[in-house]
C-alpha cells in the first residue's frame, strides 16, 4: 500500500493571494477552493479556460461554450497581507493559550487565528 504525503498548503480557503507567474501574473483574486492533495487551488476572476458543453433536452440544460475559472499551482500564488496590501509570505506563531495563528512576515502583523 503506498501512503501518498500531503504538503501543508501555505493559503486557505477566502485568502487574498496575488499570481506570481502564468497569463494572469499581477493580479490579485479570492481563494474559492483549495486542493491539498494536488497542490492546487482555485482563484475568483483568475486562469479563466472555455469548456465546450452539449445541452441534455430532458434537464433543461442549455449547451455551449462555458468559461469558468480553472486551478493553478500553489506555488505561483502569494499570500496578500490584508493590513499592509503586499504579497507577502506567512509565519507561524503560537501564543501563550496555545493557540496557533498565521502571521505576516512583512509587518508582523497576526493575519487570523486557527
Amino acid at each position: 500500500m503506498v501512503e501518498t504525503l500531503v504538503k501543508k498548503i501555505h493559503i486557505k480557503k477566502g485568502d487574498t493571494v496575488a499570481v506570481l507567474s502564468g497569463k494572469d501574473v499581477g493580479k490579485q483574486g479570492k481563494v474559492l477552493h483549495v486542493f491539498p492533495d494536488k497542490n492546487k487551488a482555485i482563484v475568483e476572476g483568475i486562469n479563466f479556460i472555455k469548456r465546450h458543453t452539449r445541452g441534455n433536452p430532458r434537464k433543461a440544460q442549455q449547451g455551449g461554450i462555458i468559461t469558468r475559472e480553472a486551478t493553478m499551482q500553489v506555488s505561483n500564488l502569494m499570500f496578500v497581507c490584508p493590513n499592509c496590501n503586499q504579497p507577502s509570505r506567512l509565519g507561524r506563531l503560537i501564543l501563550d493559550d496555545g493557540s496557533k495563528v498565521r502571521t505576516c512576515k512583512s509587518c508582523e502583523e497576526i493575519v487570523e487565528k486557527k
